[in-house]
């Protein structure tokens, strides 16, 4: 893991990783990885502003369902 966000200047610590795939236009947002050089870790503030290029699809894998308790829902 990097000791800090990619973004150059910012010092603070990272916790996501940013991965491009050109051939499809894609850009992935998923947990801390391996450093790589081909990946860029970011701290909240970057990953909360980031935007890529018109034509391309930012998906978060970071984001997960919420849980529904159906007990709830059949409760007497």
């Amino acid at each position: 893991m990097s000791a800090s966000c990619s973004r150059p200047g910012c010092q603070r610590n990272p916790t996501a990783t940013l991965t491009y795939e050109y051939s499809s236009s894609t850009a992935t947002i998923g947990v801390l990885a391996t450093p790589h050089p081909m990946q860029y870790d970011l701290c909240d503030l970057h990953t909360d502003r980031l935007s890529v290029p018109n034509g391309w699809a930012l998906i978060d894998e970071r984001v997960t369902a919420p849980v529904v308790d159906l007990r709830d829902r059949f409760a007497s």
